[in-house]
C-alpha cells in the first residue's frame, strides 16, 4: 500500500509541475502579445494626433488664404462649415448602410433586428417568408381551425376544478 501511496504523491508532484508550467508558458505568450499591441496602439495614437495637428494647420492656411480675399470673419465661417461638411461626410463613409454591403461579422449579427426601421422583406437565408402571415383579423368563435371552441369567461371558471394545460 505505500508503494502505490508513493506513486499517488509522484503523480500529484507531476501533474502540479505541469500547471506551473502552462501556467507560466500562457503568462510569458500574453505578456509578449500584450506588448507588442500596446506598442501598435502607441504608433497609432501618435499617428492620430499627427493628423490632427496636421489638420488643424490645413484649415489655418485654407482660412489664411480665404481671409486675403475676403473679411476675416468670412474666411473664418467658410472654412468651418467646410470642416464641418468633411466631418459629415467622414462620419456617412464610417457608418454602414443598406446600400453598401458590410463585412463586418457583429452587423451581420443585427442585420436581421428591427430598431426604428420595417422588418426585412426576407430572411437573412434568403429562403421563404420571414414571418408567418398575419390574419387579416381577429379569430371569431367557431370560425374554421378554431374547433368551434370560445374563449371562457372569467365567471365560467371555477377555481376548485383542476387547471389542465394543452
Amino acid at each position: 500500500m505505500d508503494r502505490l501511496d508513493h506513486l499517488e504523491h509522484l503523480d500529484k508532484e507531476l501533474v502540479d509541475e505541469l500547471a506551473q508550467v502552462a501556467r507560466e508558458t500562457v503568462r510569458d505568450e500574453l505578456r509578449e502579445q500584450t506588448r507588442r499591441q500596446r506598442r501598435r496602439a502607441m504608433l497609432y495614437a501618435g499617428s492620430g494626433a499627427v493628423a490632427l495637428y496636421a489638420g488643424a494647420a490645413l484649415a489655418l492656411a485654407m482660412g489664411l488664404g480665404l481671409a486675403a480675399a475676403l473679411p476675416d470673419w468670412a474666411a473664418a465661417l467658410i472654412t468651418a462649415v467646410i470642416l464641418g461638411v468633411l466631418a459629415f461626410l467622414l462620419r456617412g463613409a464610417a457608418r454602414p448602410s443598406a446600400s453598401r454591403p458590410t463585412t463586418d461579422s457583429a452587423t451581420g449579427a443585427a442585420h436581421g433586428r428591427t430598431l426604428g426601421g420595417t422588418a426585412p422583406g426576407t430572411p437573412p437565408s434568403g429562403l421563404g417568408m420571414p414571418y408567418p402571415p398575419m390574419p387579416s383579423g381577429p379569430p371569431q368563435a367557431g370560425a374554421p381551425g378554431t374547433g368551434g371552441t370560445r374563449t371562457p369567461h372569467p365567471d365560467d371558471i371555477d377555481p376548485e376544478q383542476p387547471h389542465h394545460r394543452a
